[in-house]
């Protein structure tokens, strides 16, 4: 981010108008309140609201558009909706807005086009692609916004978004598809390596319940200690592999050519993005 922009500067008079509040829109909620936001300037559009939400004091909280009776344009509306209800839901919104609100997607697979066809001309939008880390704040969210997006939009909706984890800038929207396959189908990847983590440690004698514990803890240690280390993954890897040693066997195999990790990883993400192509036609 290119400048510091408090949560609360960016609800300013308007306020904030939250779309959806399920476990994404619902981390998000909870991380702009920890950062202080005033939430009798956040209001939430949510057909099935949690005991936790509608207990959140000044928060206005209704199940639909219609029931919270909007009279001023938000400062920003963030549409958190499933991408199937975007339909019925966005037209909705887009009649609250003005060409100065913002208004900021999380849904996946909606263009940016989908949100200038329903807003009102001229008005800045901005398209992310989060993954579902996000929902505990270790997230990483790739954004990108229209011609009317400017700096300062883009710094809002960062500030916006790196409440539930890190936030990465695009320079085209094409770039999307690339995002989906990588980081927001990625963990699905990471789950199935600590599923096969675990079923190989059976097969060489562990009980399945340690096998699971001790695939859960290294995955997580090592992603850890990826985040925090200043350290290429490359130079780390390289740290903690003796020449002639069990890591070292072990990475013969991983890293065999040509049919090692690092081809069927490409291969997994290239279908992932190909399906991510297909899906917005």
């Amino acid at each position: 981010m290119t400048a510091a922009v408090s949560v609360s500067d960016i609800l300013g008079d308007g306020g904030l108008l939250l779309v959806g509040c399920g476990k994404m829109g619902g981390a998000m909620l909870q991380g702009w309140l920890n950062a202080a936001a005033p939430a009798e300037k956040i209001l939430v559009v949510e057909p099935h609201p949690s005991a936790e939400l509608t207990g959140v004091r000044g928060l206005r909280v209704a199940p639909t558009l219609e029931a919270l009776e909007i009279k001023t344009p938000p400062n920003v509306l963030l549409m958190a909706v499933k991408p199937q209800m975007m339909a019925d839901v966005l037209p909705q919104a887009a009649r609250v807005m003005s060409d100065k609100t913002l208004l900021l997607s999380i849904a996946a697979g909606a263009p940016i086009s989908l949100f200038e066809a329903a807003a009102p001309a001229g008005a800045p939008i901005i398209r992310s692609m989060p993954n579902t880390p996000a929902a505990v704040g270790a997230g990483v969210t790739a954004i990108i916004g229209n011609r009317a997006a400017t700096a300062a939009h883009l710094d809002a909706a960062e500030a916006l978004l790196t409440v539930v984890g890190d936030v990465v800038r695009l320079t085209d929207e094409a770039q999307i598809d690339a995002v989906t396959g990588l980081s927001g189908s990625g963990p699905a990847y990471v789950f199935h390596m600590i599923e096969a983590l675990a079923a190989a440690g059976e097969a060489e004698g562990l009980p399945p319940e340690l096998a699971m514990r001790l695939a859960r803890g290294t995955v997580c240690g090592a992603g850890a200690l990826a985040a925090q280390s200043p350290r290429s993954a490359e130079q780390l890897r390289v740290d903690v592999t003796s020449r002639g040693g069990t890591t070292a066997a072990g990475l013969q195999v991983l890293m065999r050519r040509p049919d090692g990790l690092q081809r069927l990883i490409a291969e997994t993400v290239a279908a992932a993005a190909a399906r991510s192509r297909e899906l917005r036609g």
